[in-house]
Formats: structure tokens, C-alpha cells, sequence
């Protein structure tokens, strides 16, 4: 499987599981928390196209643990892949080698290149990756993660986040949103809401559009309802808030005003396939931005597919 092969696969898997989810405005990201957050072996986790890939398959299957890693880390670990288990393919990033780099003695992907520019450019490679549900002999401290739920210890976590990052929130009314011309967010109050896993899931939402002004990470915010850039736009902040509620082992909640965008958001995966790619780089930059301004430190991403 190619890079092309692995974003048209996982967007029409994404499309079917929105068209699944409409009547319950379950979307398929809300998978991304519900389980353990993906990781691979030696703990780092999955960002972006990776973490909703595995999410989305662990959901599928029933996978709870969130712990990935490749044929060969597996049995590195001291455990073995059972026979007939299906790979789930994931996205790796790596630089370029010029060709005098290359080693032929190595079976691995050709990620050479003999263009002046390919110092310092990235290549994309596709590897293979199992769960810690489709090994045996794993160690019970990889296949046993907590489960997301609203914790009074993780409930005031996510109060010290907010404050930390230091937007203009204004709390009260009845609408949750960004307004982009007074660089200020509101969010009704969290008695308002049905659970606490909405309101903070929605206030990491709108902050994620924060981040979109242009002092920031200048992201194109003049779509209008019915634009394929405010769909766009919809998509990184939804996906951006699972990524914090995975990360914050908060639990996500269905917003209920999903409804109206599901068939925008079909048809803009539908007529650009690679858009997916874009929207899950997007939104974790945007959690990498607010996490660097609330003063959070994650463990480094997967550095390689073990």
C-alpha cells in the first residue's frame, strides 16, 4: 500500500463512518478518545492521520488498548503476532536521502532521491502496524490503559489548561463560537451543558479556531457556511478537539449541531480525498500550538513504526 492507496482507504472509511454516525451525530473522531489514546510500543504517541487511522480501527474491532507497533516490535517486546491477524497501515514521515547515502544490504523502503533538493525534504512510507489485541505473550502493562473518563483530577486539569493559554473567553449566552474580528471566544456556561465532556471538548474547539487568527497560525477562516473552506475549517477544530480529549483522557460528547454539517463534510472528502491528510496535520498543529501555551509537555511522537 502507497501513501495515495493508505488517504483514499482511510477517507472512505472516515466517510462511511460520518454516513453511519448521522442519526446519532456520533462522529467517527469521538473514537479517537473514547479508547486509549494510540501509542506505539515505547509510548509515544500517534499525531494527526496516524491517530485517526488506529482510532478508527480499534473502534471497529472492539480494540481497547491503544498500543501499536510493527511485526518486528512485537517480538522485540517478546510477543507474536497470531496468524491470519490483518496490519493496519500507517503514515511515516522521514527525510530524504541523497543517493550516495543509500545502502543497498537493507531491505527497506528505497526513500533516496537524486534531486539537489532532497536534503532535507520529507518522504512519506507506508508501514504495517498491529494492536496489543492481536499479539500474544504482550506484557499486561501494554494492553492494560485506563479508559477516558471526567475525573475530578482531570476536570480541574483541563480548568488550569484553558486559563493557561490566556484567550479572550467570554463565558454566558447560549452559542459557542470564535469570533475572528474581535479575537475572542465565547462558550455558554458549563451548568448549560449536558455533561462536562461537552463543554470541554466545545471550548477546545473554539479555541482550536483561535488559533487560525492570523498572529497565529494564520489558517483561512473567510469561508461562510456552505463553503468548502468553512467545512474545511469545521473539520480541523472537530478533530483538534478529540485530540486534546484523547490527550486529556477526557471523554468526548456528541454535539448535537453536527447534523448540519454532515453532507458538506461527505461531499468535500468525497471530491478531494487527499483534504484528510490537510485537516489532521492541521488540527494537531493547532493542539501542539495551545498545548505550547498552556505550558504542556507530551511525550515525543513516534519516531519511527516500532
Amino acid at each position: 500500500m502507497n501513501t495515495d492507496e493508505l488517504i483514499e482507504h482511510v477517507t472512505n472509511d472516515l466517510i462511511a463512518a460520518i454516513e453511519n454516525g448521522a442519526d446519532t451525530w456520533q462522529m467517527p473522531w469521538h473514537t479517537i478518545a473514547t479508547n486509549a489514546q494510540p501509542r506505539s510500543i515505547d509510548d509515544r504517541p500517534y499525531r494527526g492521520l496516524n491517530a485517526v487511522v488506529l482510532a478508527l480501527t480499534a473502534a471497529a474491532n472492539g480494540w481497547p488498548s491503544g498500543t501499536w507497533a510493527t511485526y518486528r516490535g512485537w517480538q522485540r517486546h517478546g510477543a507474536q503476532v497470531r496468524r491470519g491477524e490483518r496490519a493496519t497501515h500507517v503514515l511515516l514521515w522521514k527525510p530524504a536521502r541523497p543517493a550516495t547515502e543509500r545502502d543497498d544490504s537493507t531491505n527497506e523502503p528505497d526513500d533516496t532521491d537524486t534531486s539537489p533538493a532532497a536534503r532535507g525534504r520529507l518522504v512519506s512510507r507506508v508501514f504495517a502496524v498491529f494492536a496489543a489485541e492481536q499479539v500474544d505473550g504482550a506484557d499486561s502493562t501494554l494492553t492494560d490503559r485506563d479508559e477516558p473518563r471526567d475525573t475530578p483530577e482531570r476536570i480541574a486539569a483541563a480548568d488550569t489548561y484553558f486559563a493557561s493559554i490566556g484567550a479572550d473567553v467570554i463565558t454566558g449566552g447560549n452559542r459557542a463560537c470564535y469570533i475572528p474580528a474581535d479575537d475572542r471566544i465565547h462558550v455558554p456556561h458549563l451548568s448549560q451543558f449536558e455533561q462536562p465532556a461537552l463543554y470541554y471538548s466545545t471550548t477546545c474547539h473554539e479555541h482550536v479556531h483561535w488559533t487560525a487568527h492570523p498572529s497565529r497560525l494564520a489558517r483561512d477562516l473567510t469561508g461562510r457556511f456552505g463553503d468548502d473552506a468553512y467545512a474545511v475549517e469545521e473539520l480541523i477544530a472537530e478533530l483538534g478537539a478529540a485530540f486534546w480529549c484523547a490527550q486529556s483522557a477526557i471523554a468526548p460528547a456528541t454535539r448535537h449541531d453536527h447534523a448540519s454539517y454532515l453532507a458538506h463534510w461527505v461531499r468535500v472528502l468525497k471530491e478531494h480525498p487527499r483534504v484528510l491528510l490537510t485537516v489532521a496535520a492541521r488540527a494537531q498543529a493547532a493542539l501542539d500550538y495551545l498545548n505550547q501555551l498552556a505550558g504542556v509537555t507530551t511525550a515525543p511522537a513516534t519516531a519511527d513504526a516500532a
